[in-house]
Order: structure tokens, then C-alpha cells, then sequence
């Protein structure tokens, strides 16, 4: 089974969801970086779109203060609340909530993902029905600036070639408030992360 369907096993059972689409399924970042012909910010642009590229389905609820940068997709049934910033190249599946002064920025929030109270989220893949909770913040840039490696739950490291990378937190997962995650990190699914945790490499095993 590849990574990418390792980690996120809804996309096995997703009918009528739109969902980006990736060449290399066991490197799910491929999404995330640019000049590969599958960057989700180039891939929103292809769906049906609203004014400066932002789709928005009629089922979702929007709060009148948040504030929305193309391209971005908002799929049916999604919450986005009070003072919430969702930056170029956000996909949100349908279920998902974006909440209170929480801020996404070219990541994918499979459906039912939860980033409700205070979250960061950069560069990375969120799955379906994950919980980030209060204060959460998924780092996406090295102190040194230099390219993300991965470290698979193998032991082998990888390198991305990308330069901004979060998280790639597999479906189920719950995090608890105030964690920080750097960048590169894998979770595995159905993880549970204790509060205040700071989360490095992988965490989880691979079944």
C-alpha cells in the first residue's frame, strides 16, 4: 500500500468528494510544492470557479469576518468561523471546520478535519476527521531555511526538495491543545498526541 493511502484511508472510501489528485502516491508532499504539475494551488484553479479563483459551495457556512485569499476551495458542509484566515491554495473537504482565529495556508483538510480554535496549519495534509485542539500549530519552515527531509516509519529519510512543509497527520488523529509538530513530521492514523507536545520525525506505527 502506498504512503498516501497508508496514512489517509478515507481516499479509499471517498464517493462524490472532491479530492486533489497526486502522481507519486508515496509522496503525498508532492501536492504541496511547486513546479510539479500537481500543486494544489494549480489544481483549485481547475475546479469551478468564484471570483479570484475562490470556490465556495452554497452549503458551507461562512463567517462575514473571515478572510479568504485565492485560489481556495470550500467544499458542501463546511464551517469556516469568526476571524478565520485561509490563505492561497487551501482545499477544504467537505465536514471540515476552520475555526476562531485559525489560519490555513496551502494545506488540504480531508473531510471532517477539525482546525477549530487557535491552529496554524502550513503546507501540509490534515486527515479526514483529525482534531487539532486549541493552540495547535503544525510548523512548516526549518530555523535554518533549509529543504524538509521525511523520516518514514521504516527509519528511512527522505528528502522532499521542499523548502516549506508541515505535517502529514493520518485520518483520526486527535492532538492535543498547545502541540507543535515540526516540519517533516508523519502521524500516523488514529494517533493520540497528549497536550503540549512537541512532535518530531514520526509518530504512530504503520499497520
Amino acid at each position: 500500500m502506498t504512503l498516501l493511502r497508508t496514512l489517509f484511508p478515507c481516499l479509499d472510501e471517498l464517493v462524490g468528494v472532491k479530492i486533489p489528485k497526486w502522481n507519486d502516491e508515496n509522496s503525498p508532499w508532492e501536492i504541496l510544492g511547486p513546479n510539479n504539475g500537481v500543486l494544489l494551488e494549480e489544481q483549485i484553479r481547475t475546479t469551478k470557479r468564484g471570483d479570484d479563483s475562490i470556490f465556495i459551495h452554497p452549503d458551507a457556512i461562512v463567517a462575514e469576518s473571515a478572510v479568504i485569499e485565492g485560489p481556495c476551495y470550500i467544499g458542501p458542509n463546511v464551517v469556516i468561523r469568526h476571524g478565520a484566515y485561509l490563505r492561497g491554495g487551501s482545499w477544504i473537504c467537505n465536514d471540515s471546520v476552520v475555526g476562531n482565529s485559525s489560519e490555513i495556508k496551502n494545506s488540504l483538510l480531508l473531510p471532517g478535519a477539525k482546525a477549530p480554535h487557535f491552529n496554524y496549519v502550513g503546507d501540509s495534509i490534515i486527515g479526514a476527521n483529525v482534531n487539532l485542539g486549541a493552540g495547535v500549530k503544525i510548523s512548516n519552515v526549518r530555523n535554518d531555511r533549509g529543504m524538509v527531509y521525511v523520516r518514514l516509519f521504516s527509519g528511512e529519510i527522505v528528502q522532499t526538495n521542499l523548502r516549506k512543509m508541515g505535517a502529514l497527520i493520518g485520518d483520526g488523529s486527535q492532538i492535543g491543545c498547545n502541540s507543535v509538530t515540526n516540519p517533516g513530521a508523519l502521524i500516523g492514523p488514529n494517533s493520540m498526541i497528549n497536550p503540549n507536545e512537541t512532535v518530531t520525525g514520526y509518530f504512530g506505527t504503520m499497520s
